[in-house]
């Protein structure tokens, strides 16, 4: 069937309308008591209206879906996803009055599942989330759906030289601050998006920034990262929802990446809850990710005697992990003791040591 052309300009123009009504994510100062000459910043992405990151991302997947052609009206929309992308993209396809299938790991927060199906969107459990991509392709064939395929497109669907992406976004915000450009950007990969769209446009700008990928330990990107060979990874999946795989999705493009560091899941946790406390709000698991990256990093500088600027990410809100991160008998059932690591963050806070 031939997509209509005046259904996708209505669509576009009601992604596009959404968009001038919406402003602009804050770049929040944290205070480092111990650091006189090291700044760290946080540009928080949870002020989307769909809560997180991934609403960037969403919005690129559903304008580059209907300005191929691959949309038309009524049509089924499907996504593999960990949870916050299927929440903006359930989002955008209730806007646009299409149906939407988020395919997820049946031991996503449930929080999660519950935005999903609060934006009209359907949760269709997989055992495991390696099986999302192909149960996807599957899915979309059976009712005649498109298949977004974030893990595809994740790296194309978004202008990484310019209009307003997230790297354009933290630069200005940043231009009058001590250190204007950073020495440091931190962010994590599910897909591997954001990573490409930071990498490409520092270059593009001549930026000194490099960029450090913030990745759970049980990832594959640090891996490939390290040996290109490497495309996969065995064992116990990471418990940090968004990011980290266990094979190498085509959307990562490792080349603008600087240096990789491998976070264990409950350091995660520990940086988030303790991050959560001087911010006076929860934060979630790959926010506490890349905060404990930024503080390796910053112990670094200090203790070369490096002034300097550090960027990262708050990438979604930690209401969506009351019953995972922030749920005491959840951790006690995975074994999780975060209060040594809880105190290691807080060391690092106040004494400027990780120890």
């Amino acid at each position: 069937m031939p997509v209509t052309q005046d259904w996708t300009a209505r669509a576009i123009r009601k992604i596009e309308a959404d968009y001038n009504r919406s402003a602009d994510t804050h770049l929040i100062p944290v205070d480092l008591p111990a650091f006189e000459n090291i700044q760290l910043y946080l540009k928080d992405e949870s002020s989307h209206p769909t809560g997180s990151l991934k609403h960037r991302l969403a919005r690129s997947l559903f304008l580059y879906a209907l300005c191929s052609g691959w949309l038309r009206e009524g049509m089924p929309v499907i996504e593999a996803s960990s949870g916050s992308t299927a929440v903006s993209e359930a989002y955008f396809a209730r806007m646009l009055n299409l149906p939407f299938v988020a395919v997820v790991p049946r031991a996503i927060a449930s929080e999660k599942a519950e935005a999903i199906q609060f934006y009209g969107g359907r949760c269709h459990y997989v055992e495991r989330a390696e099986d999302a991509y192909e149960e996807s392709l599957r899915l979309a064939d059976d009712i005649g759906g498109h298949f977004m395929d974030q893990f595809t497109y994740a790296e194309r669907v978004t202008d990484w030289r310019g209009n307003n992406n997230i790297a354009e976004s933290i630069f200005a915000q940043m231009s009058d601050e001590p250190c204007p450009i950073p020495q440091w950007i931190v962010c994590g990969a599910g897909t591997g998006g954001t990573s490409a769209t930071i990498g490409r446009f520092a270059r593009y700008h001549r930026h000194d920034t490099r960029l450090c990928l913030a990745d759970p330990e049980a990832s594959v990107f640090h891996r490939h990262w390290s040996d290109r060979k490497i495309r996969t990874v065995q064992g116990t999946p990471s418990l940090i929802e968004g990011i980290g795989r266990a094979s190498v999705e085509p959307s990562f493009i490792p080349q603008v990446i600087d240096r990789t560091i491998a976070v264990p899941d409950v350091a995660s946790i520990a940086a988030a809850r303790t991050l959560s406390r001087r911010l006076g709000r929860l934060v979630g698991g790959s926010t506490g990710t890349n905060l404990w990256v930024c503080a390796v990093l910053a112990s670094e500088m200090a203790a070369r005697a490096e002034s300097g600027s550090i960027v990262s990410i708050l990438c979604d809100h930690g209401e969506r992990y009351g019953t995972t991160y922030y749920n005491d008998d959840w951790l006690t059932a995975h074994a999780i003791d975060i209060a040594p690591w809880e105190a290691r963050m807080e060391a690092f806070f106040e004494h400027g040591v990780m120890t």
